[in-house]
């Protein structure tokens, strides 16, 4: 075998090796280059999202609705406060000396003015019957024959501070009963307390009770209350029955 048929097949060889090597050397940089490219995008995800453009952004789901928000006024919480004065038919109480009554005062807020040791509250609406929460027990009270409901109201209104006794006429929440005058006021310390200062002068008072024809009868009374909680404020001649709750918020048309 001469040098050259040597050289020639060392040639071959080589040319043999050579070529896969090549194309094992460019099959396997593939998926190194595609190996350098997940960290760039894994680094793109934790930065946050590519921002869309106007346009692109998914319309919101047609079953997705905005929650109104709580009902806060200007200077607190508002509250929804309803009364149901009746009075008494028959004998609720012994005979008293009715005459040594006298009637009763109250600082009065026209809804805007401060008076006392701290703001006053503000009356936000007068609320419709079709609001009130106590009309069933109205009727239980006109139909049981001894009690005669008088006046029924409600309203919306922000809470005085405690101890100023700052509350609203009752003809400014819509009650008038002849007779019937003083005011009802809604306190807030560290609790929540409703009080009325309230006349009533009656030129018929339920028989048994040794009170003559135009007799005030007078109510003063103050009283924590609880939410969604009645409370009874109790008077031999007439009672009151009040209900405070949270402020519902806006109330769609007709309610």
């Amino acid at each position: 075998m001469t040098s050259r048929s040597t050289l020639r097949r060392l040639l071959v060889l080589g040319l043999a090796l050579i070529v896969p090597l090549a194309a094992w050397a460019q099959t396997a940089g593939t998926p190194a280059a595609a190996a350098q490219s997940i960290p760039a995008q894994a680094n793109s995800a934790e930065a946050g999202p590519t921002p869309t453009a106007p346009s692109q952004q998914a319309a919101p789901s047609q079953g997705s609705q905005t929650q109104p928000a709580p009902t806060q006024a200007s200077d607190g919480p508002a509250y929804d406060v309803e009364v149901l004065i009746f009075r008494a038919e028959a004998t609720l109480g012994q005979p008293e000396n009715w005459t040594a009554e006298t009637t009763t005062g109250a600082t009065v807020a026209g809804g805007e003015a401060s008076s006392g040791s701290g703001p006053a509250g503000k009356l936000l609406t007068v609320l419709p019957s079709s609001d009130y929460r106590l009309t069933y027990l109205a009727s239980r009270l006109r139909s049981s024959g001894t009690y005669l409901p008088v006046a029924h109201a409600a309203w919306v209104q922000t809470a005085s501070a405690w101890g100023t006794h700052a509350g609203f006429p009752l003809e400014s929440l819509g009650i008038n009963v002849p007779g019937l005058t003083g005011v009802i006021y809604l306190e807030r310390g560290q609790f929540l307390h409703l009080g009325m200062a309230l006349n009533y002068t009656m030129q018929d008072p339920p028989p048994g009770l040794n009170a003559a024809p135009g007799t005030t009868f007078v109510m003063n009374e103050t009283r924590r209350v609880r939410f969604y909680q009645r409370n009874y404020y109790d008077h031999p001649a007439f009672g009151v029955i009040a209900l405070v709750t949270p402020a519902r918020g806006s109330r769609p048309p007709g309610r």
